[in-house]
């Protein structure tokens, strides 16, 4: 089992009246999802909380009454305590009987719900603060039974991601350079790090979120205008920040903010053509210069949404414990078909990652995400995008997201985190299925806005070891374990009947731990590029296992 570090849950924005936020023990944390059409462990997702107790290879226990969260500050219980006195009095502070009960085998694996919302005043930076001293309480807690501390991982949904910033910066301040040591790594889940594109839309279209507007300071921190979203790289590694970004503004519950998405796509690029967000937060909102980012096809809230939805723990597991990071970038592309005699003819290019054994997706791309890289005029797909770091350095109100950039340099298509251990045992090597896409539309309204130019599943296998191999299969129809044939013995094993064609993936020579593959059919053929890199920084050393 692998070594768990401390991880704190942060929820997101409780409107004006917090009454119920304050009555939920684990903050929508406990929320989960229920498949009626699906099987064993893909039927019912518990929540975020139940699954990761109950996980068999990522066991969390609930540190649940070891802090207390108080508006007014309380003293010391009269109990006898070794504890120190200072950390049991003030706002946040700790309980010595749970304390000494729950946390006898130390800190790891512990999960804390950090409830800002029980805490005054009603601001970002008094909310930031209560989470530098929560994890103070943790990190010393750590020291008292002898727990070398590794740092906290965080989990934030929304305004949470906020929090999170502002804790984070006010770490830096105290101790220039704290915030890396004391915090691992950071999921933030439709963070409207910058800020809600409606915010700055007429005063009359935002009266009609009368109760929201109560609540001052926190809707402050949603300005699009605002470059605070910068000061993250002062204080902490961008890289060490995931971004999940929400895609599925259908399923949203509040049909008004979908309504002011449409007019903020409007004032920017004059026409309500796409709401490419998750309901509330614009996509480009929900991403950071220099952080990964990955897209799930799910809405801001409410039921299957990125915090009650299983792509939020398995995702965050990932990116927190997994050993190994995944990069699948394009090399190079051809479309041979599609193009309009009349007309103006744009091209685009999407990919979805699903892991084998899971039905939940790592990375989605599609027409109805409206998220698909491009647009491309070039049948190569080399147009200039804009370079998404510089693009996402400006504040929402000046960026307008017509375009959707690469992920990174080199035509990045994904990056992703695996966990080899997450399947059965007795399954050979790593399969991830690769999903690709590429459509056309004509801008100008004379020929069809939704062909379909290429779409094909393709099936990744990688088997580890001191010298890795790849294999690439357009069916379900694996290898049993590595093995040095060539091409035509290796279709053989793979079946006669020609279900699945398969390829040995290319090592490239120049540049160790890459490999390319070919992709195509009617109408485009690519060569796309993989590289798997071991990532230290996840996991314990001592207690992973390669994929």
């Amino acid at each position: 089992m692998t070594e768990l570090r401390p991880l704190i849950l942060v929820r997101g924005f409780g409107g004006a009246d917090v009454s119920d936020e304050q009555a939920s023990p684990y903050q929508g944390f406990n929320d989960g999802t229920v498949y009626p059409n699906k099987r064993g462990e893909n039927y019912i997702y518990e929540g975020f909380v139940l699954r990761a107790f109950k996980s068999d290879r990522y066991r969390y226990h609930d540190a649940t009454n070891v802090v207390g969260f108080y508006a007014d500050p309380v003293g010391a219980p009269p109990v006898d305590s070794d504890i120190a006195p200072d950390l049991l009095e003030g706002t946040v502070v700790l309980d010595p009987t749970v304390e000494a009960r729950v946390l006898s085998q130390g800190t790891a694996g512990t999960i804390w719900i950090y409830r800002y919302y029980d805490l005054r005043p009603r601001a970002l930076e008094s909310y930031g603060s209560g989470l530098v001293r929560l994890i103070e309480l943790i990190e010393r807690s750590a020291a008292r039974h002898t727990e070398q501390f590794r740092g906290v991982d965080i989990v934030a949904h929304s305004m949470g991601g906020l929090v999170t910033r502002e804790g984070v910066l006010a770490m830096h301040r105290q101790e220039p350079g704290s915030a890396k040591r004391r915090i691992h790594r950071i999921v933030t889940l439709g963070t409207p790090h910058r800020g809600i594109a409606f915010q700055r839309a007429p005063d009359w279209l935002l009266r009609v979120l009368p109760k929201v507007n109560d609540a001052g300071d926190e809707m402050a921190s949603f300005r699009p205008d605002s470059t605070r979203f910068l000061d993250w790289e002062e204080a902490f590694d961008t890289r060490r920040i995931l971004t999940v970004v929400g895609t599925d503004y259908r399923s949203y519950n509040i049909a008004v903010t979908t309504v002011l998405n449409r007019v903020a796509t409007l004032f920017d690029e004059g026409h309500a053509n796409y709401n490419r967000s998750d309901g509330l937060v614009k996509q480009a909102s929900a991403q950071l210069p220099g952080a990964p980012r990955t897209f799930v096809h799910k809405a801001h809230g409410g039921k299957d949404s990125l915090v009650t939805s299983r792509e939020a723990y398995e995702v965050s597991m990932r990116f927190f414990h997994a050993r190994h990071r995944v990069a699948l970038s394009l090399d190079s592309a051809k479309i041979t078909r599609g193009g309009d005699w009349f007309g103006r003819s744009e091209f685009f290019f999407g990919v979805s990652i699903k892991p084998r054994y899971v039905d939940f997706e790592l990375f989605h791309q599609s027409v109805q995400a409206e998220n698909c890289y491009g647009p491309f005029r070039k049948a190569d797909l080399t147009d200039d995008l804009p370079d998404l770091v510089e693009e996402l350095r400006k504040p929402l109100a000046a960026y307008g997201d017509q375009t959707t950039g690469w992920a990174g340099p080199g035509r990045l298509i994904w990056e992703g985190w695996v966990d080899g251990g997450d399947k059965p045992p007795d399954v050979p090597g790593l399969v991830f299925r690769a999903d690709v896409y590429v459509g056309e539309r004509d801008t100008f309204g004379i020929g069809f806005s939704d062909n379909v130019v290429f779409r094909k599943q393709y099936y990744v296998q990688v088997f580890p070891g001191a010298t890795p191999q790849i294999f690439v299969h357009t069916g379900e129809h694996y290898l049993a374990g590595p093995y040095a044939l060539e091409l035509e013995q290796l279709q053989e094993r793979a079946g006669d009947d020609h279900r699945s064609e398969i390829q040995r993936a290319r090592p490239v020579e120049s540049s160790p731990g890459e490999w390319t593959f070919d992709i195509g059919g009617t109408g485009f053929t690519a060569r796309l590029r993989i590289k798997i890199e071991s990532d230290p920084e996840a996991g314990s050393p001592a207690a992973q296992t390669p994929p």
